[in-house]
């Protein structure tokens, strides 16, 4: 993959914008993984590991770097509202659904102090913008590159899980590190293979990721929302 020079201002926005702490919520969506650890699917960083990798090359990872892609691309309002209403069609539960039109449209109130957010989206009152669609969009209009805006999106997607299942196995914060670690090489091949991706390479096969989805929404004891 051929990333471009990025500048000290970009660096700085990226940091800040994918950012923990910055406020789309992300910390309450285990994706499915509360389900996963209660049925003991996912119980120690070798089964977190496993499940993630699949997550990343089969599932929702590799969605949402092509959708994120070609969100960048788009060159006017309407092919980005295509773009978004094929990623909201493309939610395989109701909390998939909710975990990324909520995320997306908390990320646009938020990254819109910095006023990159297309005007289509700020004047959007119906508030069902998924989030990989708002961060190639605005990433775009704030001159990131694509692949850095498809690179770091996903492993913010993947840090984000592994911080879920460090307080749901529980594993300790050293094991969840290890599994981040160990799961560079599946990010940075699955953003790679993503750029010669289109809308007809969407789609995947991480069944247990989406059973875990659609379970989740019975499941009796919640501390997360999907």
């Amino acid at each position: 993959m051929d990333i471009p020079t990025i500048t000290d201002s970009q660096l700085v926005r990226l940091m800040v914008w994918l950012s923990p702490s910055f406020p789309t919520g992300a910390f309450a969506y285990s994706h499915g993984l509360e389900w996963a650890v209660e049925k003991g699917l996912v119980h120690d960083r070798a089964s977190l590991i496993d499940w993630m990798t699949t997550v990343i090359t089969n599932g929702s990872g590799w969605t949402d770097c092509v959708l994120l892609r070609l969100a960048w691309r788009c060159d006017d309002d309407a092919a980005l509202q295509d773009v978004a209403d094929l990623a909201a069609a493309l939610a395989p539960s109701r909390e998939r659904h909710e975990e990324m039109t909520a995320q997306g449209n908390a990320f646009a109130r938020a990254i819109g102090t910095w006023g990159v957010v297309p005007g289509i989206i700020v004047s959007d009152d119906r508030a069902l913008w998924p989030l990989p669609v708002v961060m190639g969009a605005t990433f775009r209009i704030a001159g990131i590159g694509e692949d850095h805006a498809a690179l770091l999106a996903l492993h913010g997607f993947v840090a984000n899980l592994i911080s879920a299942a460090v307080r749901l196995v529980p594993l300790g914060q050293t094991d969840g590190l290890r599994a981040l670690a160990a799961l560079e090489d599946q990010i940075i091949s699955t953003s790679a293979a993503s750029a010669c991706a289109g809308a007809g390479d969407l789609g995947g096969f991480s069944l247990n990721a989406d059973l875990a989805a659609l379970h989740h929404e019975t499941q009796q004891t919640r501390l997360f929302r999907t």
